[in-house]
């Protein structure tokens, strides 16, 4: 089985040797825990290397989330660097040439029609859909928000891309369909010990690997995230 790395200096440790390939993964915590940096982190070490990759944002503007990666070095007008911006705003606008504007809300099967033109016309390895909750969140109910998420999953399939899924659904909530149905699930949480809140990530699943359960804790630095593999949480 192939592997791809992360980006995210010892997430691939837990991983025992980075993501397999060509299959869904979900990050998921709280606000403000790095699920887009992480996305970010894992999409321009495919640019890094070469390749072609595609971020969704169905949240935050596309134009936002440029200007935030630039201090953590992050180049996201590289030409390898695709993107739908999929956030729910009234205006429809170019924001440069490789993204443009999807209204998500109006029309779900016209949005993976977009994602599945741009997989189809650059030959994407890597993507992240960033937060699939607005997707929950505009659906009528359970059986609806499945069949939409089984579909957009089967698309990423269909082209051996390797996919990213953030959600702002936290552990303290029930499991949703998208623990179910990806090949694995990290978690990102904060944490109280020693009288100070760190931050934790946990590798809650992953098919066909190994991988270190225990909770480890991470920082945010110049670079973006960094996991620290080899320390305790609790012994920080």
């Amino acid at each position: 089985m192939k592997r791809i790395s992360t980006g995210v200096p010892g997430l691939d440790q837990m991983l025992s040797g980075g993501l397999i390939a060509n299959r869904a993964y979900l990050v998921k915590g709280g606000p403000g825990l790095g699920k887009t940096t992480i996305s970010i982190q894992f999409l321009m070490d495919g640019v890094k290397n070469g390749e072609d990759v595609l971020y969704i944002t169905l949240e935050e503007p596309l134009n936002m989330i440029i200007e935030d990666m630039k201090p953590l070095g992050f180049n996201l007008e590289n030409p390898l660097f695709h993107g739908i911006d999929a956030t729910p705003i009234s205006k429809k606008t170019y924001i440069f040439d490789a993204a443009y504007y999807e209204e998500f809300a109006e029309s779900f099967e016209k949005f993976v029609q977009a994602v599945e033109k741009k997989l189809e016309e650059h030959m994407i390895s890597r993507a992240a859909v960033d937060p699939i909750t607005m997707v929950r969140l505009t659906t009528h109910n359970e059986l609806e928000y499945r069949r939409l998420f089984i579909g957009l999953l089967k698309v990423f399939a269909k082209y051996h891309t390797t996919v990213l899924i953030t959600s702002d659904i936290s552990g303290d909530a029930r499991c949703g369909v998208e623990d179910y149905l990806s090949s694995g699930v990290i978690e990102l949480k904060r944490y109280n010990t020693g009288g100070k809140t760190v931050k934790g990530i946990q590798i809650l699943k992953f098919r066909g690997s190994m991988f270190d359960e225990d909770v480890r804790p991470y920082t945010f630095t110049n670079a973006g995230v960094m996991v620290y593999a080899s320390e305790s949480l609790y012994n920080r």
